[in-house]
C-alpha cells in the first residue's frame, strides 16, 4: 500500500481523486455554503428570509458595478465583492423569486443609460476622468422601481437592512400609512401673541412626503387598521378610551413612536399650580408602565458638557443653558437604523426615560447625556430668568440618563380587564415595536432648522438632525416586524483594535502636552501685555529688558515642549512598529516553524513506531 502511494501511479490516483471530487462538488453541492465570520456576515438573517418567504411575484435585481473601472480601488472592490455575494444569497433563498442582474455599465454604453434611467449615482474617480457606479435597482411585475443610489463604504453594517428594505418596498408598494395624534399645533395654527397665523411644522411636511397622513383626533377611540406606524407628539390629558385605542393598536402589532414632555417650550399652555409641569407636560404613565419603562415624573435632564449657548438679548453675552441640549453623534446609537449616521440631535427641556424592575421588555437606548448631567425639576423653568443658574447648580451624578429607547418584547395589556363597555380586547402580546422619546421640543423648527422663503417656497437649512432621526425611526417602524428584526449587522472590516488604542493613548498625551503649551502661552502673553502697560507709547516697538527675559523664557519652554510632543509622536509611531514587527515575525517565521516542528515530531512518532 506505501508502494502504490509513493509511487507514480499513486500520485496519479490521488489527483484523479482530487479532481473528481471537486467535479462532484461543483455539480452538486453549489449551493452549500460555510459563514466561519464571527457575526454571520455572509449569511442573511431570518427577518430577510421571512422577507423572502412572502414575495408573491417575481421581484429583478440589477446590481451596476463599475468593475473595470474600479480595477485599483482595493477597498471598493472588497465591499463590492461582499455586496455581490449577499445579493446571490437573496437570490438563493428566494428560489426563484429574486431575478439578479450585475451589470458592469462601461463609459457611454446602453448599461450606463440604463443606470442613470434607474436614477443612480456615479462617483467621479478624479477631476474629468471616469465614473464609478456602485448601487442597485429593482423593479417588479408592475415596474414600480426602489433604489440604492450608490452603496456607502461607511454604512456597510446596514448593507442586509437596505437591501431587505429595498425588496420589501417593491414587493408593498404602497405608501404606509402614519396616524399623527397630537396636542401641539404640527399642522400650523394661531399664535395668539403675534396674534398671526402660524405655518406647519417643517418635519411635518418632510413626512408628508414620505408617508400618507391620517390625522386623528384626541378622544379617538380605535386607531384605524390602515395606520401602520401611530405618531403621538404631546399626547396630554388624554381620555381613557384614546389610551385603551393605542394599548390596544400597539398589542395587535401596530408600531408606536411617542414624543412626550416633562415640560414641552411648545406648548403654550399655563402650569397648572401645584403640579410638575402642569399642562405643559404630557406622559404615557399607565402605558409606559405596561410596557416596562417610565418617564421620570416632573423631571427635566440637565447635562453641563452639551449644553447650547443661548441668546440673552441685544448687548448681553450668550449664555449656556444646561437644559437645552446639543447632543454630538457619540450620544447616538450608531447600532441602530434610527440614529446610525446622524451628527447632532438638539433637544429643551428633555425628560428621562428608564426602565422598570422585572420589565419583559427590551429597553434598548437610542439618545443618552453625558455623564456630567443630574436631573432638575420641572417647576425649576417655569420663572427661569438666567440660564447660568442651572450651570452653576449642576452637580453632575456620573450616570448617562436616556431621552430616547426602543422598546420591544412580550408585553401585557394596560387594561387587563378591559374599559367600561369594552371588556373583549386582547390582554397580551408576544412583541410590542415601540420608540419612545423624552422631548417633544426637537421637532419644532427652532430648534433644528431655519426656514427661508425663496419666491413663494418654504425652502429648509436644517442645522441638526431632528428631522432625520424622526424618519428614519418612522421609516423604520412603517417596515414588517421582520424588517425591524434585520436592523444593523456587523462589519465586515475588522479594526486593529491595539493599534488604535496606542494611537488614542498618544493623542490624549498629545492633547494634555498641547494644552499645557497653549496655557503656558497665554501666560506669557499676559505678562508681556502687563510690562507694557507703563512703557512709553513712542517706543512701543523696543523691548525692555524683563521683555527679552520674558520673550527668550517663552521660546525656550515652547522648544522644550515641541521636544517632549516629537518624543510623543516618536514612541507612538515606536509602539506601532514595535507590534507590526511582533506581528510579522508570528505569521512570517512562528507559525511556519511551530508547523515543521509538529511535523518532524509526527514523522519520528510514526518512525519509532515502525
Amino acid at each position: 500500500m506505501k508502494r502504490l502511494m509513493y509511487s507514480g501511479a499513486g500520485l496519479l490516483l490521488i489527483a484523479l481523486a482530487f479532481l473528481a471530487f471537486n467535479l462532484f462538488a461543483g455539480l452538486t453541492l453549489t449551493n452549500a455554503r460555510l459563514d466561519l465570520t464571527e457575526q454571520k456576515l455572509y449569511t442573511i438573517s431570518d427577518g430577510t428570509k421571512k422577507i423572502l418567504g412572502e414575495l408573491d411575484e417575481p421581484i429583478n435585481l440589477y446590481f451596476f458595478y463599475s468593475d473595470k473601472t474600479a480595477k485599483d480601488l482595493v477597498v471598493l472592490r472588497n465591499y463590492a465583492r461582499r455586496v455581490e455575494e449577499m445579493l446571490k444569497a437573496y437570490e438563493r433563498a428566494a428560489d426563484g423569486r429574486i431575478r439578479l442582474h450585475i451589470i458592469d455599465p462601461e463609459p457611454f454604453s446602453e448599461d450606463e443609460d440604463k443606470a442613470a434611467e434607474f436614477g443612480l449615482q456615479a462617483v467621479p474617480l478624479q477631476q474629468g476622468g471616469d465614473q464609478v457606479y456602485f448601487g442597485l435597482a429593482g423593479t417588479n411585475g408592475v415596474d414600480d422601481t426602489q433604489i440604492i443610489p450608490f452603496f456607502p463604504l461607511d454604512q456597510e453594517e446596514f448593507l442586509e437592512y437596505e437591501i431587505s428594505r429595498l425588496v420589501q418596498g417593491l414587493a408593498k408598494p404602497e405608501r404606509p400609512v402614519v396616524g399623527v395624534l397630537s396636542g401641539l399645533q404640527l399642522n400650523g395654527g394661531f399664535d395668539m401673541m403675534s396674534r398671526q397665523p402660524t405655518p406647519p411644522w417643517m418635519v411635518m411636511e418632510e413626512v408628508r412626503q414620505l408617508f400618507q397622513i391620517e390625522s386623528l383626533k384626541a378622544d379617538v377611540d380605535q386607531i384605524p387598521d390602515k395606520v401602520s406606524v401611530l405618531l403621538l407628539v404631546h399626547p396630554k390629558n388624554l381620555p381613557q378610551q384614546t389610551l385603551y385605542a393605542i394599548d390596544q393598536f400597539v398589542l395587535r402589532g401596530g408600531k408606536l413612536l411617542a414624543f412626550v414632555d416633562p415640560w414641552s417650550e411648545a406648548d403654550s399652555g399655563m402650569e397648572m399650580p401645584g403640579e410638575p409641569g402642569g399642562d405643559k407636560a404630557s406622559d404615557l404613565a399607565p402605558l409606559f408602565k405596561a410596557w416596562g419603562l417610565e418617564m421620570l415624573p416632573g423631571k427635566v435632564l440637565g447635562d453641563g458638557a452639551n449644553a447650547m449657548s443661548v441668546s440673552m438679548g441685544e448687548g448681553r453675552p450668550p449664555a449656556r443653558h444646561a437644559a437645552w441640549l446639543n447632543l454630538p453623534r457619540h450620544s447616538l446609537d450608531q447600532g441602530d437604523v434610527s440614529t446610525a449616521g446622524l451628527e447632532n440631535i438638539t433637544v429643551a427641556t428633555a425628560g428621562i426615560l428608564k426602565p422598570l424592575d422585572g420589565a419583559r421588555t427590551r429597553f434598548i437606548p437610542l439618545i443618552q447625556s453625558s455623564e456630567y448631567a443630574m436631573p432638575f425639576d420641572a417647576q425649576r423653568f417655569g420663572m427661569l430668568a438666567d440660564p447660568e443658574e442651572l450651570i452653576r447648580e449642576l452637580k453632575p451624578t456620573g450616570e448617562r440618563y436616556t431621552l430616547a429607547a426602543r422598546i420591544s418584547g412580550p408585553a401585557g395589556s394596560a387594561f387587563p380587564d378591559g374599559i367600561e363597555g369594552r371588556k373583549d380586547g386582547l390582554k397580551s402580546a408576544e412583541n410590542i415595536n415601540v420608540i419612545a422619546v423624552a422631548d417633544t421640543d426637537m421637532l419644532s423648527d427652532r430648534m433644528w432648522v431655519q426656514v427661508q422663503d425663496f419666491f413663494g417656497q418654504r425652502v429648509p437649512q436644517p442645522w441638526a438632525d431632528n428631522s432625520g432621526f424622526a424618519i428614519n425611526a418612522l421609516d423604520n417602524l412603517a417596515g414588517s416586524d421582520a424588517l425591524i428584526s434585520v436592523r444593523s449587522r456587523g462589519r465586515f472590516s475588522r479594526p486593529f483594535e491595539v493599534v488604535e488604542q496606542l494611537q488614542r493613548d498618544a493623542e490624549v498625551k498629545f492633547r494634555e502636552q498641547e494644552q499645557a503649551l497653549q496655557q503656558r502661552l497665554a501666560d506669557t502673553e499676559q505678562k508681556l501685555a502687563s510690562l507694557q502697560q507703563n512703557q512709553d507709547p513712542a517706543k512701543a516697538l523696543e523691548l525692555t529688558p524683563e521683555q527679552q527675559a520674558a520673550l527668550q523664557q517663552f521660546v525656550q519652554e515652547k522648544l522644550r515642549i515641541r521636544k517632549e510632543l516629537r518624543e510623543v509622536r516618536f514612541q507612538l509611531n515606536a509602539s506601532i512598529e514595535d507590534l507590526g514587527r511582533t506581528l510579522k515575525f508570528i505569521n512570517i517565521a512562528l507559525v511556519p516553524l511551530l508547523l515543521t516542528l509538529g511535523v518532524l515530531v509526527l514523522w519520528l512518532w510514526r518512525r519509532r513506531r515502525a
